[in-house]
C-alpha cells in the first residue's frame, strides 16, 4: 500500500488535546498527518489495530514522536479521523481506554475517558455539616454541646432520569458520573475537561435552571443531524461536521501551523447550517457577544466563493463598520481560506466603499471628511450664526442623519410629510425651523475649504448605487423584450457592460449601519438567492443607526431569520454579571421585531467580575496600574492581553502616563480607530475602541454616576424622554459590549458614586482602592 495518499480530518476533542499539550505536540501531529498522508504503511507511524468501531469502523494508535500517540478511526479505506492524543508512558493504555461511541442526536463521534473523570472529577460523595433535627436537639441533656451531623448531598442531576439525559444528548458512558454530581465544584471541574461540547451545554443549562423542554429548543435541537441516525454506522458520523473540524487534508495542516483559534474552525451544527444553507433571498443571524456570528460570516464567505465559477473577479463584498474591523476580517479570512479566497472577495469598511463609489464618478470631487465631533462642533457655529436655541447640536446631528438622510428629504415638503417613529414630536413650525438650520449646515459644509459629512457620503453614494442599478434593470428588461440576445451596441454605448456590482454581500456589526448604508448595498447587488447575509446584535447597538431592514428592501423572514445563544469567549460570571447591565431593556432584532437574550449562555467557567472604589480619578488610575502590574508579574498575563477602557481621549492619556511611570513603567498602546498603535503594551481606548475586540483581562474604569451614563443626558430627561430613553440605552450596550469583550477576567473600578448600571450595592461591596495602594487590600486572583 506503499505511495497511497491519505486522507486526514481533525475532530473538535482532538483539537482541545492539541491546545492542552501545547505547540509541541501541534508540531509533532503536523509532521504525523504530513507522514501518514503519504504513506500509511511507513512503519516509524507505528500504526497499530485497537479494536473495530460499529459496523464499518476500526480504532488504531499511532505515534507521533517519542512519547506521544494519538488514537485513530478508520471508516474508509485511507480515510482517517485524528479522535485523541497523549503523551507521557502511558499514552497507549490511557488511548486504548477510551470509550467512543456515536451520539443518537448529533450523530457525531463523541468520546470519554472514564478513568480520567473517575479519579480527578467524581470523588466520594461530599457531605453537609447541619445542625441535628429540632426533635433530637431537645432529647439531649442540656449540657451535652449540640453536634452538627453529616447529611449527603442531593445528586445535582437526580430529578433527571437517564433516558431525558440521553434523549436530550447526553452522551451514555458519562451517566453514572453525572448521576454522582452533588455539587458545582464537581460538575465545574467536570466540564473543564475534554468531554463532549453537546454534553457540556446540556449540564451546565440544567444546573443554570433551564428546563428540559427549554433546553431541547435551545441546545438540543440545533445538534440534530436531520437525519436517522445509525449508532452503527460510524463511516457516516465520520463525515458529519459534528465530528470534524471544517476542513480536510491540506487545510488542517495550515490550521496545525497557524495561530487560529478552534473556534474559529469549528463550527456548531447550527452555525455550520447557517453558513452553508441555500436562501431564496436575504439572511439574518442575531446572537449576543462571542456567539460567533463572525465566524458564521466568514465560513459563509468561503462557502459562496466556492459555488462561483473560476475567475478573476471580485463578486463577493464582506463589509463592516470601520477599517479596524475590516482589517481584522481580512486577516482572519487570509487564515481561514489563503490567498486563493482572498483573491476572490473584496473587504472595505462601508464608509470606505461609499467613498469609493462617488470618487469613480468622472470629475469627482469629494470634498474633506469630518467626523462626528467636527459636524457638531458646526451645528454649534449654525445654531449661534441664526440665533437658534431650541434645538441641541446633537439632536440637529440626529435629526439630519436619520430623518432627512435616511428618508431622502430632498425638500422642506418632504421633510415635513417625513415619519419619526420613537423620536421626539415637532409641529409644523418647528420643522420648519429645523429645515432652515439644515440648509444653513449644508451651506456651511459647501463653503470653501468644502467639507463633507460621512452621513452625506453615505448617502450620496446610495443614490448613486440606486441610479446605476436602475440602469442594470432597465438594460435586462430591454434585453428581454427583444428576445433575450446581447445588445452589444447598447451595453457598450453604456460606458461599462452594466450588471450588479456584486453577486452576494455579506455584512458584520450589521446593527450599526445607517439607513443610507443598507440603501447602497441594496443597490449592489440584484435582489434573489443568497443576495445579503448579515449579522448582527441590536443589544451591541453603540451608534443610533436603529432601520428596518424590511421597508429598505431586505427581508429575511421565517427560516431566514436565526439567533445564536452559545458564547464561547466570555464566563458564565462575566456574562451574567454583563447581562444585568442591559437586563430589563426592550431591544429590536434589526428589523420591525423584538429580540432577547433568552438562551444565551456560556460553557466557560472563571472569575467573577472585581469590583474596586476609589475617591478620585488619581487613585483610580494608580489603582488600576497596580492590578495590571500584579497579574503581568505573578501571574504572567502579556501587557498587550489586557485593555483598559476609558470615558475620553484625554483620560487615555491620564491613564497611559501613570501606568508607564514609576513605579509602574508599564508599556502601553492606546487604540486609535485603526487598532492599535503599536503591537506590545497595555491597550487603553474608550469604550467605543473596544467594539470587535476581545482581551483576556478588561479594565472598566470611570463607570461613575456622571460619566455611565454621561451628566448631560439628565437634560433631556423632560424635554424630550424618547431620545433620553434612547440614549440611556445605547450607554447600557455600549458598557455591555465592553464588560463582554473579556475573556478571563473583568474590574471594574469608578470614583465618587457607582454608576446606576452596576448593582446596587456595589459601592457598598466593592474593595478600597486606597486601602489596595497602602497594601491593606488584596488584589490576589485565581488564575486558571
Amino acid at each position: 500500500m506503499s505511495g497511497i495518499r491519505t486522507q486526514v480530518t481533525v475532530s473538535p476533542q482532538a483539537g482541545q488535546d492539541i491546545r492542552r499539550f501545547g505547540s509541541g505536540a501541534k508540531d509533532a501531529l503536523g509532521d504525523f498527518v504530513r507522514r501518514l498522508r503519504a504513506d500509511r504503511t511507513n512503519r516509524s507511524l507505528r500504526l497499530r489495530a485497537l479494536r473495530e468501531a460499529g459496523d464499518n469502523g476500526q480504532l488504531f494508535t499511532a505515534a507521533l514522536d517519542g512519547d506521544r500517540m494519538v488514537l485513530l478511526l478508520e471508516t474508509e479505506q485511507n480515510r482517517f479521523g485524528v479522535l485523541a492524543l497523549r503523551e507521557g508512558p502511558q499514552a497507549h493504555e490511557e488511548l486504548a481506554r477510551l470509550t467512543v461511541e456515536v451520539n443518537r442526536v448529533s450523530g457525531g463521534i463523541e468520546l470519554v475517558d472514564q478513568a480520567e473523570v473517575s479519579a480527578n472529577v467524581v470523588t466520594l460523595p461530599e457531605r453537609s455539616a447541619e445542625a441535628p433535627p429540632a426533635d433530637e436537639a431537645a432529647g439531649q441533656a442540656d449540657d451535652t454541646p449540640s453536634v452538627p451531623t453529616l447529611r449527603l448531598l442531593p445528586p445535582l442531576f437526580g430529578r433527571y432520569d437517564d433516558e431525558t439525559l440521553i434523549n436530550l444528548g447526553v452522551i451514555a458512558p458519562l451517566l453514572p458520573a453525572v448521576k454522582r454530581l452533588t455539587t458545582e465544584g464537581q460538575l465545574l471541574a467536570l466540564v473543564e475537561r475534554n468531554i463532549p461540547e453537546l454534553t457540556k451545554d446540556i449540564l451546565l443549562a440544567l444546573h443554570g435552571g433551564m428546563e428540559p423542554d427549554d433546553v431541547q429548543l435551545h441546545i438540543t435541537d440545533q445538534w440534530q443531524a436531520g437525519e436517522q441516525v445509525d449508532q452503527g454506522d460510524w463511516a457516516r458520523a465520520a463525515r458529519r461536521p459534528v465530528s470534524q473540524v471544517s476542513t480536510e487534508d491540506a487545510a488542517v495542516l495550515d490550521a496545525l501551523g497557524q495561530n487560529f483559534d478552534a473556534w474559529r474552525l469549528f463550527l456548531h451544527p447550527e452555525q455550520q447550517r447557517l453558513a452553508t444553507t441555500e436562501f431564496k433571498g436575504s439572511a439574518k443571524v442575531t446572537g449576543g457577544p462571542g456567539t460567533g456570528k463572525t465566524v458564521v460570516a466568514l465560513h459563509r464567505m468561503r462557502y459562496l466563493v466556492d459555488r462561483l465559477p473560476r475567475g478573476h473577479g471580485k463578486a463577493v463584498l464582506l463589509t463592516t463598520f470601520n477599517t479596524n474591523l475590516a482589517a481584522d476580517l481580512t486577516d482572519r479570512l487570509r487564515q481561514l481560506g489563503g490567498p486563493d479566497l482572498l483573491n476572490r472577495v473584496d473587504i472595505k469598511s462601508v464608509d470606505l466603499l461609499a467613498r469609493e463609489v462617488i470618487e469613480q464618478q468622472p470629475g469627482a470631487d469629494i470634498g474633506r471628511p469630518i467626523d462626528d465631533t467636527a459636524a457638531l462642533q458646526l451645528w454649534h457655529t449654525v445654531c449661534t450664526e441664526l440665533g437658534e436655541y431650541e434645538f441641541d447640536a446633537e439632536f440637529l446631528d440626529s435629526e439630519w442623519k436619520h430623518v432627512v438622510l435616511a428618508q431622502g428629504c430632498g425638500s422642506v415638503g418632504q421633510y415635513l410629510r417625513a415619519a419619526r417613529p420613537g423620536r421626539k414630536v415637532i409641529q409644523r413650525p418647528q420643522r420648519l425651523r429645523v429645515w432652515q438650520l439644515v440648509e444653513a449646515y449644508v451651506a456651511k459644509l459647501a463653503e470653501p475649504p468644502r467639507r463633507i459629512t460621512y452621513a452625506q457620503i453615505a448617502d450620496r453614494a446610495a443614490h448613486l448605487e440606486e441610479q446605476r442599478m436602475s440602469r442594470v434593470t432597465a438594460q435586462a428588461q430591454y434585453k428581454e423584450e427583444h428576445g433575450g440576445i446581447d445588445l452589444i451596441h447598447r451595453e457598450a454605448g453604456s460606458g461599462m457592460w452594466l450588471k450588479p456590482r456584486y453577486q452576494h454581500i455579506v455584512v458584520d456589526e450589521a446593527q450599526d449601519l445607517s439607513a443610507s448604508h443598507w440603501r447602497m448595498l441594496r443597490a449592489m447587488v440584484a435582489p434573489g438567492a443568497n443576495d445579503i447575509f448579515l449579522v448582527g446584535d441590536a443589544h451591541q447597538r453603540i451608534y443610533a443607526h436603529q432601520v428596518v431592514l424590511g421597508r429598505l428592501g431586505i427581508r429575511t423572514p421565517g427560516r431566514s431569520s436565526r439567533r445564536l445563544t452559545l458564547n464561547y469567549r466570555t464566563t458564565r460570571q462575566i456574562l451574567g454579571s454583563a447581562h444585568g447591565l442591559i437586563e430589563g431593556e426592550a431591544f429590536d432584532d434589526l428589523d420591525d421585531g423584538h429580540d432577547s437574550l433568552d438562551g444565551y449562555r456560556s460553557v466557560l467557567s472563571g472569575l467573577a467580575p472585581q469590583f474596586y472604589r476609589a475617591p478620585d480619578w488619581e487613585t483610580e488610575m494608580r489603582a488600576v496600574a497596580t492590578l495590571i502590574k500584579q497579574r503581568h508579574d505573578e501571574h504572567g498575563t502579556p501587557y498587550e492581553a489586557m485593555a483598559v477602557s476609558v470615558p475620553d481621549g484625554s483620560a487615555a492619556t491620564q491613564m497611559a502616563v501613570t501606568l508607564a511611570r514609576d513605579p509602574f513603567r508599564i508599556p502601553v498602546s492606546e487604540l486609535g480607530k485603526d487598532g492599535p498603535r503599536s503591537p506590545a503594551g497595555v491597550r487603553i481606548g474608550t469604550m467605543y475602541r473596544f467594539k470587535g475586540l476581545e482581551f483576556q483581562r478588561v479594565f472598566l474604569t470611570s463607570v461613575s454616576e456622571g460619566q455611565v451614563p454621561r451628566q448631560r443626558l439628565e437634560s433631556c430627561r423632560i424635554s424630550d424622554p424618547k431620545r433620553y430613553a434612547q440614549e440611556l440605552q445605547r450607554s447600557r450596550s455600549l458598557l455591555f459590549v465592553a464588560a463582554t469583550r473579556a475573556r478571563d477576567e473583568l474590574v471594574v473600578t469608578w470614583n465618587g458614586r457607582a454608576s446606576r448600571f452596576l448593582p446596587r450595592d456595589a459601592d457598598s461591596k466593592a474593595r478600597s482602592a486606597t486601602e489596595l495602594l497602602s497594601g491593606g487590600g488584596s488584589a490576589a486572583v485565581s488564575v486558571a
